[in-house]
């Protein structure tokens, strides 16, 4: 059986904030945990009565009997509930039907959930009464209105709400994966839970839980992988969207809301915007398709990010920034696909997968970019089993102990080079240029050069890929034209990425030739919203990040273009002021 663990939102695998390895493993409320009383209480505080009396304003007084559900696993919770008399039981249950007492809780200022609240998600443990409860339950909203009303308070509850999620990921609490560990649509949903801090678990196909599973659902040949979403519903070989919508994840919208900034893209640059923009009291939807954090969320580590000294993971500083963006209200829409943008009329209208269509003020492109592949022969056939675009825990875990080749030169290459290096046994680097001084940072190089199993082989082109059913084969050819074969079973493509516009189309939005977004000076001269560097050939929509054409492609880059373009929004929708009333249609 195989666990997979993921920093949650709030990247809480950084020292100072927070300890994932001391994550809740107790089985019941007398277990021995091995917390020390420090970190429990972090995990559990308990509010006392003054406390309590501050945050009245922010709830509503409920009762309950024994034997109700506060909440089940899978099912909508309607809000954080703080105890004040009574006592409440937490099960933890899988989609295998496993059921596990984790705790009870009986003290008056114990409070109930996790970070999920905040976008109102749905529940990850049954919250079972069993003494009559008085509890004042405060919705999402209220919540999020708590947070920044009551900020000491506040940052006692997220820690607390944070740590939960982490003991939650580590428990391998709900949905239940099961395939071979190299199926491509196994390693995508692992992906995709794992990205966005969703407790899960992953069975080996060998492995007597998987076995049994197996019998009794007897797979077609198509039908893997196997998930088990909490409440027993089984999918068959889901697609992320399936997968979401059976997790509850699938975000509903008010048809008759006007945003002031819709987001897409969640990114570091979408993301910077939404904390900035929903700070400044702005209403605030941001739509992403995969999760948090972009390219950058699946860095291994990131160092020379500003604040972090000893560096952070892509996925934890995505995860921080996701949960602040929560904090301040914004709308974060993950996975939702936009399809087109439509700015013929005002207001402007983003239009969904699924044909719905949001109406915003602005619009904010940070649709980032898409992974390059190279056109080279036998590609397509081992995407996603055998050739990767990034390299996580996850693709660390299947190449352990064995060689791997990476292509590339950039920051991200020398990121993973370095983590993939204390994984596998060798890792033979491939770079077009004849060195990598001038597109890799130096601290990058120092560390790569100091590692024994890794071999940089420059002046070299990758020309195949060949195997029967796995990668067995990789051809390169050398700058003097010789052929080379190298044999592995891995390979990581880090070769760049190409703009991710295609769903502009739908409306005139000026690109450079590359197919990136032009902003201010860049754009024909005279054009009088040029004075605002951010801002687009189209009124009310704005470029930042990696997609804009001109950008430095870096995280740090991008934050601050995230917090920059909130300024320009202000100034634009101050001189766009409606003299009437909207009709949005939606």
């Amino acid at each position: 059986m195989n666990s997979d663990a993921a920093s949650p939102p709030g990247g809480q695998e950084n020292q100072a904030e927070a300890d994932t390895n001391g994550a809740d493993r107790s089985t019941s409320a007398d277990a021995q945990t091995p917390y020390s009383t420090s970190r429990w209480n972090q995990i559990f505080p308990v509010l006392t009565d003054p406390e309590i009396d501050r945050i009245r304003r922010f709830g509503a007084m409920c009762s309950y009997a024994v034997g109700e559900f506060l909440y089940r696993a899978g099912g909508m919770s309607p809000g954080m509930f703080v105890l004040l008399s009574g006592s409440i039981r937490y099960t933890a249950r899988d989609g295998l039907g496993h059921r596990r007492l984790l705790r009870s809780q009986a003290k008056r200022g114990e409070f109930t959930s996790d970070v999920g609240m905040l976008s109102g998600k749905p529940g990850l443990v049954d919250a079972e009464v069993i003494e009559d409860v008085n509890a004042l339950v405060i919705s999402p909203d209220k919540l999020r209105a708590l947070m920044i009303g009551e900020a000491e308070l506040g940052e006692r509850i997220m820690r607390a709400l944070i740590l939960r999620r982490v003991a939650a990921i580590e428990r391998g609490q709900g949905a239940v994966l099961v395939g071979p560990p190299d199926n491509e649509r196994l390693l995508a949903l692992q992906h995709f839970l794992q990205r966005n801090a969703l407790p899960h678990m992953t069975l080996d196909v060998g492995g007597a839980d998987a076995i049994a599973l197996l019998e009794r659902m007897t797979p077609g040949r198509d039908d893997m992988p196997l998930v088990v979403c909490p409440d027993g519903t089984v999918l068959r070989n889901p697609d992320e969207g399936q997968l979401a919508s059976c997790l509850g994840l699938v975000p509903e919208f008010d048809s008759g809301h006007l945003y002031d900034v819709a987001i897409v893209g969640a990114g570091p640059a979408g993301l910077a915007a939404a904390v900035y923009a929903a700070s400044e009291g702005l209403s605030v939807a941001v739509f992403d398709c995969h999760a948090p954090g972009g390219q950058a969320g699946t860095s291994a580590r990131i160092e020379n990010y500003l604040g972090f000294p000893t560096g952070i993971s892509g996925q934890a500083l995505a995860g921080r920034a996701f949960n602040q963006a929560q904090k301040f209200g914004a709308h974060i829409a993950i996975p939702v696909e936009v399809k087109a943008l439509h700015c013929s009329a005002y207001p402007l209208e983003v239009e969904l997968a699924s044909s719905r269509r949001i109406a915003a003020r602005t619009v904010v492109i940070a649709s980032g970019a898409e992974y390059r592949r190279p056109a080279v022969s036998g590609l397509a056939g081992f995407e996603g089993h055998g050739v990767y675009y990034w390299a996580t825990s996850i693709e660390a875990r299947l190449c352990r102990g064995e060689p791997v080749l990476l292509i590339g030169g950039g920051n991200s290459a020398g990121q993973a080079v370095v983590f993939l290096a204390s994984h596998a046994a060798h890792v033979h680097v491939l770079v077009r240029g004849q060195d990598v001084e001038h597109s890799m940072s130096h601290y990058l190089i120092e560390r790569i050069a100091a590692l024994p199993n890794v071999t940089i082989h420059t002046g070299a082109e990758i020309t195949a890929f060949e195997g029967d059913e796995r990668l067995d084969s990789v051809y390169y050819r050398r700058h003097d034209g010789g052929l080379e074969c190298l044999k592995t079973h891995h390979v990581f493509l880090f070769i760049g990425a190409d703009p991710n516009t295609n769903w502009l189309r739908t409306c005139n939005v000026s690109l450079d030739p590359k197919g990136f977004v032009l902003t201010g000076t860049d754009l024909e001269t005279g054009a009088t919203r040029s004075m605002l560097p951010l801002h687009t050939s189209v009124d009310g929509v704005f470029a930042i990040g990696d997609v804009r054409s001109g950008s430095t492609k870096r995280v740090a880059g991008a934050v601050g273009e995230g917090a920059a373009v909130v300024a320009e929004i202000h100034r634009f929708l101050a001189s766009h002021k409606p003299s009437v009333a909207m009709d949005c249609k939606v």
